[in-house]
């Protein structure tokens, strides 16, 4: 029997519209006569889904006993017993009631596939397996029902229900995602705006990959071997050299013109010391080529074409583009340009020159070794077989020229030895040279022995005019060689020099810097010091030492400096550390360079660790004394009126009525609170300036904080609403109290008169939310972190109001058991305090039961 046909409608979230497309989808097959039954459709009380459900064919559902409770689940052997051509089944994600006939319902569709049922189903990109913890990491929200990627992976359609995150909160907020009561908890927690756009990346970007793997098969299905670009991505070789920025340019609008779009610059840096470009230069290129949405990259390789031709091989690039030769016509008679070397070898790739002013202006950085391999080998070639030949022709033409010719043209051979390959092949082709001579062409001949004084000394000058032109060509050899070694050292160092001028402090980028310079795998900066547990009192080295890692880049970057290919110490207790070769002695001045600088960045950046120790010091003395001017003035009016008050009641001369009395008597009691809560306050925030806040933290629930919290609190001005449900928290009971009092405080003062300021609470990521929102002026968003400042009071409130501390208190209190406070927009106008406390571990493994119970029950 055939396996039945799978479609998949994926969604990004909820509320997108999977099910409606799958009822819709079912509608039509049903009306083309297709035999099309439900499954099982939840429609959660959306009546436009319920309409649609209502003209399709809906087979039972089967009955399940759990714990005392009923629950429906599909009936797979209903289905299968009705036979049906398709079947609609939502929710593929969804566990199945304990003691059903699967664990999972996809393994339910699996069943009806297997038996030639096609099945359309729907699935929340949340609930694939391999994406779990990300969707957990991004909203907070562990899903425990999953599904693995591969059942999705083999459907045989997938189509995305995509939908932008402002019109689903919109949908939200018309009600026709979930009822009433639970819209303003859904917008604050799972549907905001940063998850639900987090998520339909998630979704576009895990069926692009799914696409990519049909076209492949497709590909390999049918035998395509050429390429198919579906975009762009474009290689652009830097060699360093004036023209940089005009040909990156130009491969940046290349890139631009294709969908999608890559743009990768890569300069080739050859395997065996400094790079021949300035690494100034290349650092500007770098820099403009992130401007430019594209990335930077380094390879190490002794032949420039063929490490072209292997990045861009290896990135999968569709085209590559260079700069036309800097070199004149001259030299490109005795070396071709990377061009016209790359260009035969590019296969699918395509290869763009690109014209620039520079052309036919410079030539490339001349080799770094003495002479070449190519000159060497051939100037051996020409000094063992250039006599025996020179020899044969001069033998054959022995009448036509005299000995004075012979020794000339031995000596031109020896000298034209000597200007390719260097000293060695110079003086054997000289000596091998004077052997042939003096045999066949001085007299006697055939012998090795010399009749004329005059012919020994000609023999003599031309070995020593042969060896002398090698001496004097391998010396020039080498300090050109020197000379730009020596450029590419002072641009090194000179840009070394510009960082420390400029204060460019970053340890990881100066650290990648070197790594390539110096064409290695890593770098790191390594520091010894005393082992986690040991004495740090005494300085010197000892035993318990050990090397810590200060920063790196690269892979597998060294830990100590014996793992190291190359090192450089500072100090005794301080080493750049390199992987990847060993670096020439040459090489080493420039490497000391670079760790002295490391050396000047690590001091720096302590120094200014130091020195935000010290400006917190001097915060702290800040608001000392903004707290003594707080008691000089805000604590002056409560104090002067209790002095009034109590003097007006010993006055003996004035009859005071019983009611001016309790007058009175009220007006010292609300003077005395409001002293006691700016005191409380005061030593509160010198508790938390000092880090002297060590909270006890138990389980506790909303029930037995929040009324103590809001004791004093005029009675009506504040409406509660916890859920029964709620977990429990774990915090200090004591600053818990502090702080929400504080908050409700706030927001009763700014509250309009007879409005009563609305405390919720809702689980949410493993935390329990407290939310406390009044419907007063509300607060611009440039001054929401402010306002939990210390002695702020937004928009100069007058004397009378508090010293600004309460919701500083509230802030410190907060994070000090491990939650935090922030400030957003009511809704509906206003300014809503969010205060998010962490939930005691058993207290959220319950609510997350509870949750799935409500998820399987009917």
């Amino acid at each position: 029997m055939a396996r039945g046909k799978f479609r998949v409608y994926l969604g990004a979230a909820p509320g997108v519209g999977k099910t409606y497309a799958m009822l819709g989808e079912g509608h039509r097959r049903a009306d083309r006569g297709t035999d099309v039954v439900v499954g099982y459709v939840e429609c959660h009380g959306r009546i436009l889904t319920e309409q649609l459900v209502a003209g399709l064919e809906v087979v039972p559902r089967r009955t399940v006993e759990y714990r005392g409770g009923t629950f429906t689940e599909m009936d797979v052997d209903a289905i299968l017993h009705r036979r049906p051509e398709q079947v609609l089944v939502d929710e593929i994600a969804h566990t199945n009631v304990p003691g059903s006939r699967n664990a999972k319902r996809w393994q339910d569709v699996e069943e009806l596939l297997d038996a030639g049922i096609d099945v359309i189903t729907t699935v929340n990109i949340q609930h694939l397996e391999s994406l779990n913890d990300v969707v957990e990491a991004i909203t907070g929200v562990k899903q425990r029902e999953t599904i693995p990627d591969e059942v999705v992976r083999r459907a045989d359609q997938i189509e995305l229900r995509d939908m932008a995150p402002e019109s689903l909160r919109r949908r939200l907020a018309h009600g026709n995602v979930y009822p009433p009561e639970k819209i303003d908890a859904a917008l604050a927690n799972y549907f905001r705006a940063g998850n639900l756009t987090a998520l339909r990346e998630l979704a576009l970007l895990w069926l692009a990959d799914r696409v990519d793997e049909g076209l492949s098969r497709y590909r390999a299905a049918h035998d395509i071997t050429a390429a198919w670009p579906a975009r762009e991505r474009v290689v652009v070789a830097l060699t360093g050299g004036p023209e940089g920025e005009t040909v990156l340019r130009r491969a940046a609008r290349i890139a631009a013109r294709g969908a999608g779009g890559e743009l990768l610059a890569v300069h080739v840096v050859t395997g065996d010391g400094l790079a021949a470009a300035s690494p100034q230069t290349l650092g500007r290129l770098r820099t403009l080529v992130e401007s430019l949405g594209g990335t930077y990259h380094q390879v190490v390789g002794d032949d420039v074409p063929t490490a072209l031709l292997d990045f861009a091989s290896g990135v999968n690039a569709t085209q590559l583009v260079l700069g036309s030769s800097r070199r004149n016509r001259f030299q490109h008679l005795f070396r071709p340009d990377v061009a016209t070397l790359l260009t035969p070898r590019s296969g699918d790739i395509d290869v763009h020159l690109v014209t620039h002013e520079q052309i036919g202006k410079g030539r490339l950085q001349t080799p770094r070794t003495p002479l070449s391999r190519r000159r060497i080998v051939g100037s051996w070639i020409l000094a063992l077989v250039g006599p025996p030949v020179l020899t044969l022709l001069l033998a054959a033409t022995r009448d036509a020229h005299t000995l004075t010719i012979e020794v000339l043209c031995f000596l031109a051979l020896a000298v034209a030895n000597a200007l390719v390959g260097g000293i060695a092949p110079a003086a054997v082709a000289a000596v091998m040279g004077s052997l042939l001579l003096n045999y066949f062409f001085t007299p006697p001949l055939h012998t090795l022995t010399i009749n004329e004084t005059q012919n020994v000394v000609a023999l003599v000058i031309f070995v020593v005019i042969a060896v002398a032109v090698a001496i004097v060509v391998d010396l020039a050899a080498r300090r050109a060689s020197q000379a730009v070694r020596a450029r590419a050292e002072a641009a090194t160092l000179s840009t070394l020099a510009g960082n420390a001028l400029r204060g460019s402090d970053a340890l990881e980028s100066l650290l990648g810097q070197a790594r390539e310079t110096f064409g290695m795998t890593s770098a790191a900066l390594l520091e010894r010091g005393p082992a986690d547990g040991a004495d740090g009192a005494d300085s010197t080295v000892g035993a318990d030492d050990q090397w810590k890692v200060l920063g790196s880049v690269g892979s597998e970057p060294a830990r100590d400096p014996g793992q190291a290919d190359a090192d450089a110490a500072v100090t005794d207790s301080l080493v750049l550390a390199l992987t990847g070769r060993v670096l020439p002695a040459s090489d080493r001045r420039v490497l000391e360079a670079f760790a002295e600088y490391l050396a000047v960045v690590l001091e720096r950046r302590r120094l200014s660790e130091q020195a935000g120790r010290a400006g917190k010091l001097a915060e702290g003395n800040r608001i000392r004394t903004a707290l003594l001017a707080a008691v000089s003035h805000d604590l002056r009016t409560p104090l002067a009126a209790v002095k009034a008050a109590v003097s007006s009641l010993r006055q003996t001369d004035v009859e005071l009525s019983e009611e001016d009395q309790a007058e009175l008597l009220a007006g010292i009691e609300e003077s005395a609170d409001r002293l006691d809560r700016l005191v409380a306050n005061l030593l509160d925030m010198s508790r938390i300036q000092a880090e002297a806040v060590r909270p006890m933290l138990r389980d506790v629930s909303l029930d037995e904080v929040v009324p103590a919290a809001l004791i004093g609190v005029p009675r009506y001005s504040v409406k509660v609403a916890l859920p029964e449900d709620l977990p429990a928290v774990r915090v200090d009971t004591g600053l818990v109290e502090r702080a929400v009092a504080n908050i409700v405080e706030n927001a009763v003062r700014h509250n309009p008169t007879g409005e009563p300021v609305l405390l919720t609470a809702s689980a949410l990521r493993g935390q329990v939310e407290i939310r406390v929102a009044d419907r007063g002026p509300g607060v611009p968003d440039e001054a929401k972190d402010h306002i939990f400042e210390p002695f702020q009071r937004l928009g100069d409130a007058p004397a009378g109001t508090g010293v600004g501390l309460g919701l500083a208190v509230a802030r410190g209190f907060a994070e000090a058991n491990g939650g935090t406070l922030y400030a957003e927009d009511t809704p509906a106008g206003g300014l809503t305090m969010v205060l998010t406390l962490p939930a005691c571990a058993r207290a959220t493994e319950d609510a997350a039961d509870a949750d799935r119970n409500d998820r399987t029950a009917p």
